[in-house]
């Protein structure tokens, strides 16, 4: 994984106009030592994107990078203290219909780790294996009217749920990129509706 990731050659994007953000893919083992990542469910009490599944993250801090943004975001969101090193490298920036240019960050974090979710940020976290990325149902896309751009989505069985981009957008580029050692992009792939606001 981690030699995938530093010949990956990542693509930044301008971003005029957007609001820098990051987010962290923390990789890990579940209580059966298997590869999982981490997710959360956002708080039903949040103004924006309210009780959707999302990953760690938020704006970057005035002169912070995306990797300072990503580590003190899982800190704050889920109560995991992160360090520099533990970082594994970045996938492609990802624009949002919402106005965010996202920056995803892949972080290593040892096992059992002691997640104490921010309350008013984060309802619940959870750790996914990550072989559900592989399922061949993986990655769903789908046309819709109001976009010429394919809308991408993941199916995590875990959560018994549709994961929608940003985050599935994220976790596809992370599966081929990763776990495949592949040059696969994401950027082109839209976001269901009901997150263009």
């Amino acid at each position: 994984m981690l030699a995938n990731l530093e010949q990956f050659d990542r693509r930044p994007q301008a971003g005029d106009g957007l609001t820098p953000a990051a987010v962290a893919l923390v990789v890990t083992q579940d209580s059966e030592d298997n590869a999982a990542f981490i997710i959360t469910r956002r708080s039903s009490k949040l103004q924006k994107h309210a009780g959707q599944w999302a990953l760690p993250g938020g704006r970057l801090d005035r002169a912070e990078t995306a990797i300072e943004a990503a580590l003190r975001e899982t800190e704050e969101e889920i109560g995991i203290t992160l360090a520099r090193e533990q970082v594994l490298g970045l996938l492609d920036d990802y624009t949002t219909r919402s106005g965010f240019l996202i920056t995803p960050v892949v972080i290593w974090a040892e096992p059992d780790l002691a997640m104490n979710p921010n309350e008013d940020e984060v309802a619940a976290t959870y750790l996914v294996p990550i072989q559900e990325l592989e399922l061949p149902d993986v990655p769903t896309l789908k046309k819709i009217p109001e976009s010429d751009r394919l809308v991408i989505s993941v199916p995590l069985p875990t959560l018994n749920t549709q994961i929608n981009a940003p985050t599935a957008a994220v976790l596809y580029q992370f599966r081929e990129v990763a776990m495949r050692g592949l040059d696969t992009r994401v950027a082109h792939y839209d976001q269901a509706v009901f997150a263009w606001r």
